[in-house]
């Protein structure tokens, strides 16, 4: 016997007759603007009542309507509103209903999730949820027929919603769809100033920037940031209103808000080799003396410097990824840095370069007396790219020695290491060994959970300057 979770809100939050909602996802559709571009990978949008945010849900909707032949698949999340869950939650049913039909559950997908540890079955937080339920008449009428994985967030953190987006990113057949709500029951010009700020964060990718009471999906929204950075996303504000615009007054109003994210045009790893060489060419020697600066202020005053971005050049005032090395004597003396382009890349490195001196559990924290005749560079990478492979064989294969910079992560277990690495393990085999034990995993180990991203990296040392000597004289004078 086929189990359908039947709709709980049809009649309250949208038309439950059939031709109505039909007519009334139409009309909100007709009017929102597609503009052109690439097709989305995934997009936020809000799940209130029609009347109230139907508008600002279409905006978003109406840019995945070219791709509606290519989409067989949505993987939907939400947040739980009645019944709260531990980690993520799906449903036993085999098909979800609204008026418009029945929608049917992509069980090998489900069971493939139910593999990771945050992922539960559990029918009771699905029930009467609306977060999920409101967005399917959209994806009716736009896909016709498709397979769903409804998913209800409870508290997760950004990696492990994240994670459960990686394991079924798919290619342009799947679609993400975030379901969220924004700031609640605040007086009009207080919500729009809430609205803006997590505007703001979702721009940046940056799930901290997302105050718990700014948008109840806040866990779900704080995943597809998170995974937005792991693969080089695009993400672009479509619409950001609240009830006071459409439906209610302006009193009491909730905040509702429409992105849209596109996977960026496969521009190649010479494309950012070259412009970061350009980018080194102009400013290593400033982002060189800059971490340098850093570790001598940390060890005057035991803390991180404050950078003043305005005096910075503009484009390092971008989001950047770094990696900030110390060696002394030619042995490692400190290494830490982020994968992920989350800040200005001069505070990147700043942060970084103190870090790496004063707090790499590896090492104990720098001493003064160890300054001279230290050596440090500066990495800059590329956004990692995921890597497919069958086994580890396949894996060592695909690798390029002295070219790729590699991560790997296994049961909540991630290392990386940058391409200078293979100078000293420069046989494939060794390299992936010496990995998996940074990550705490055995030489040897391998299971079909593995998983690895490759990214390149150019570089910028205290020994490619004129006078390496000079770099803690000029820091010492800024």
């Amino acid at each position: 016997m086929v189990s359908v979770r039947q709709a709980a809100v049809a009649g309250q939050f949208y038309p439950d007759n059939a031709a109505e909602l039909s007519t009334t996802v139409k009309r909100y559709l007709a009017v929102a603007s597609r503009a052109s571009g690439p097709v989305p990978k995934a997009i936020i949008a809000p799940h209130a009542g029609f009347v109230y945010s139907g508008a600002v849900a279409a905006s978003a909707y109406a840019r995945i309507a070219p791709a509606a032949r290519q989409i067989t698949r949505v993987i939907l999340l939400g947040p739980c509103h009645r019944v709260a869950v531990r980690g993520m939650a799906l449903s036993s049913a085999d098909a979800f209903a609204t008026p418009l039909g029945n929608i049917a559950i992509d069980g090998h997908t489900q069971k493939r999730l139910l593999e990771l540890p945050q992922v539960q079955l559990f029918d009771e937080t699905h029930a009467q949820e609306h977060s999920l339920e409101v967005h399917l008449p959209f994806l009716q009428v736009i896909l016709g027929d498709f397979s769903l994985v409804p998913i209800v967030v409870g508290e997760a953190s950004p990696d492990d919603v994240a994670d459960v987006l990686e394991a079924v990113w798919g290619g342009p057949e799947t679609l993400i769809v975030i379901s969220s709500d924004l700031s609640h029951f605040e007086d009009y010009e207080t919500a729009r100033g809430m609205d803006k700020t997590t505007c703001r964060a979702i721009e940046n990718l940056d799930p901290a920037g997302i105050g718990r009471h700014h948008a109840c999906g806040r866990n779900p929204v704080g995943g597809i940031l998170a995974m937005a950075r792991r693969r080089g996303l695009e993400v672009s504000t479509v619409d950001l209103r609240n009830s006071g615009d459409t439906a209610g007054t302006k009193d009491r109003v909730v905040g509702y808000g429409s992105w849209v994210f596109v996977e960026r045009e496969k521009t190649g790893g010479d494309d950012f080799a070259a412009k970061t060489r350009a980018l080194l060419a102009d400013h290593g020697n400033t982002l060189v003396h800059l971490a340098a600066a850093s570790i001598d202020y940390g060890l005057e005053r035991g803390r991180p410097p404050i950078v003043d971005l305005n005096q910075s050049a503009p484009i390092l005032r971008e989001n950047g990824a770094s990696f900030v090395t110390l060696k002394r004597d030619g042995k490692l003396r400190g290494c830490i840095g982020s994968s992920a382009a989350s800040k200005p890349l001069v505070r990147d490195v700043s942060e970084h370069a103190y870090a790496a001196a004063f707090q790499d559990p590896r090492f104990p924290p720098l001493q003064a007396s160890e300054r001279d005749g230290l050596s440090l560079s500066v990495s800059v990478l590329s956004a990692p790219s995921p890597m497919t492979f069958s086994d580890e064989n396949d894996l060592l294969t695909a690798l390029k020695p002295h070219v790729d910079g590699l991560i790997i992560a296994d049961g909540g277990r991630r290392a990386l290491f940058l391409p200078s690495v293979w100078e000293q393990l420069p046989q494939p085999q060794v390299f992936l060994s010496h990995l998996k034990q940074k990550a705490g995993l055995s030489a040897g180990h391998w299971s079909d959970g593995l998983k690895a991203w490759r990214f390149i990296a150019e570089e910028a040392s205290s020994n490619q300057l004129a006078d390496p000597g000079s770099i803690w004289k000029q820091s010492n004078d800024t």
